[in-house]
């Protein structure tokens, strides 16, 4: 009973494979039309443009299904042969599925050595059958213990992500949107200007090349954001509106609150945190955010730092504008000091002299001496008339002679008084020299004072354009709605930066353990 089954499953899958005929085929001679070959048929299957997947894919079903084929055209013509189309779906679905249902599902169709049922009776399960069994219930085993690992270490993943991350992020979240106290903040803008020089002055090129820009006053406005920023600005914040005792109300919550009798260094931390000073280059402004727990006193900080900062504009150029002046000034009264000495000096030689004009002094004894040079002439010619008479007459004669010594005497005094010469004490000469130099001193301090009072109004131009004015872009208002904390903002930056902390130590820790363990 065991052979005649076996006989009749070979000659089956002989007639499948199309080796050998089948025996009732050759006992009646009938004619029938004569089918094409094996190579007319693999030829017609090459025609028809099949892909390399798809030969593959009939090579692995005609595999599976017990067919020994030369080629991939050859498999699939024995699948035709067979009525299997290699491309059908369900076909290539059974490529997948285990040895076990294979028998069970394909009727008809039997390789050795499957086991099979034949004429009802139920044979026995062979050796591999029980293998395969064990095979797929280890199988089975394994792809549970996978599963059990996955489900572990999703659990431990999201143990440590709520553990990490969201527990931290809630209680963050928790904080601003609960506890955390309102904070107002006062915004103000100020710009730093300098006075313009008034038109067309001397100092020009580079000089007033960046007048009216923000490069102009950029020093100034660093040096004053520096200041606001400073401990001494905070100090006088402190003294002038009580800024410690403000922060150290028990209202605040304790994170945000000062404590009772902070030091300056913990104040000046707070200071830094609640007033946000920024400048732009480029358009010269200096913001200011004041952040208070009261919005009427953030308004009041915001008033003094700006009162503050308006001082130390003041102060930058205070001494250069009164180093300027105080410099011109001096060289002015000296200049004036020395001009009214000159003139004292010169109306005392006047009134020692008793002159007040020396060139028309010596303009008129000058004319005095022509005078009588002129009469001396006239006598002379006289007297030689005179004498050349033959009996002149000797009381004519000598009367003419001592006019003439009287003219001669004069004119000697006279040029005694212009030169000095015989025995004058002062000659009129030197008192015209003194007075002159005198007044030629007087004329030199006079120009010295103008000179001095130009300079003195120069100085004062330049001091006016050394001015510094702070004026107020934006002046600050009293808040109506508490600016911070922004509960939903920081909740989300404190989750992006859990997250990263938490992924930054995990790549660590991967990379460490691959490198100890390889």
């Amino acid at each position: 009973m065991t052979i005649k089954p076996k006989v009749k499953r070979f000659r089956i899958l002989r007639k499948v494979a199309g080796d050998v005929p089948h025996p009732s085929a050759t006992a009646t001679p009938i004619e029938e039309p004569k089918a094409p070959s094996h190579a007319e048929q693999i030829e017609a299957i090459s025609k028809e443009g099949l892909t390399a997947r798809q030969l593959r894919m009939a090579r692995r079903v005609a595999q599976k299904n017990g067919f020994e084929a030369s080629s991939d055209y050859d498999a699939v013509r024995q699948l035709r042969a067979a009525g299997i189309d290699p491309f059908q779906r369900s076909t290539v679905l059974e490529l997948v599925k285990p040895d076990s249902a294979k028998a069970s599902g394909r009727k008809g169709r039997i390789q050795l050595p499957d086991i099979m049922a034949a004429d009802g009776v139920t044979l026995p399960a062979t050796n591999s059958q029980m293998a395969l069994n064990r095979n797929a219930s280890e199988i089975l085993q394994i792809q549970r213990d996978i599963a059990r690992r996955r489900q572990r270490k999703l659990a431990l993943l999201f143990t440590r992500l709520a553990f990490f991350i969201f527990l931290p992020t809630f209680m963050v979240g928790w904080y601003f949107y609960t506890l955390a106290t309102p904070m107002y903040a006062t915004n103000s803008e100020i710009v730093i200007q300098q006075a313009q020089p008034q038109g067309g002055g001397g100092g020009g090129g580079l000089a007033n090349l960046f007048q009216g820009t923000s490069m102009a006053t950029q020093q100034d406005s660093i040096a004053v954001q520096s200041y606001l920023a400073s401990r001494e600005a905070m100090l006088r914040l402190d003294a002038d509106h009580g800024f410690k005792d403000h922060f150290s109300d028990p209202s605040i919550d304790p994170i945000q609150r000062l404590e009772e009798g902070a030091t300056n260094e913990a104040a000046f931390k707070l200071y830094t945190s609640h007033v946000k000073i920024s400048y732009d280059p480029t358009e010269g402004l200096i913001r200011m955010e004041v952040i208070a727990a009261d919005p009427v006193k953030s308004y009041e900080f915001s008033e003094a730092l700006i009162g503050y900062a308006e001082e130390q504009v003041d102060q930058l150029t205070s001494r250069l504008r009164t180093d300027q002046m105080s410099g011109a000034l001096q060289s002015y009264e000296e200049a004036e000091a020395r001009r009214a000495a000159a003139l004292a000096t010169w109306l005392a030689i006047q009134e020692d002299v008793q002159q007040i004009d020396p060139t028309s002094e010596s303009a008129a004894r000058m004319a005095q001496i022509n005078q009588l040079e002129t009469e001396k002439q006239r006598l002379e010619i006289v007297l030689q008339s005179r004498l050349n008479v033959d009996r002149p007459s000797e009381v004519q004669v000598q009367s003419l002679r001592d006019q003439l010594s009287i003219i001669d005497q004069a004119i000697a005094e006279l040029r005694a008084q212009l030169t000095g010469g015989s025995g004058a004490e002062i000659s009129l000469a030197a008192r015209n020299t003194e007075l002159r130099t005198a007044e030629e001193n007087y004329t030199f301090q006079t120009v010295m004072v103008q000179q001095a009072l130009t300079q003195m109004e120069t100085a004062r131009i330049e001091a006016n354009r050394q001015v510094r004015y702070l004026s107020q872009s934006v002046s600050p208002i009293i808040p109506d709605q508490a600016t911070y904390p922004r509960a939903f903002e920081n909740t989300i930056l404190a989750f992006l930066i859990f997250s990263g902390i938490y992924l930054m130590i995990s790549i660590t820790a991967s990379i460490l353990r691959e490198q100890v363990s390889s």
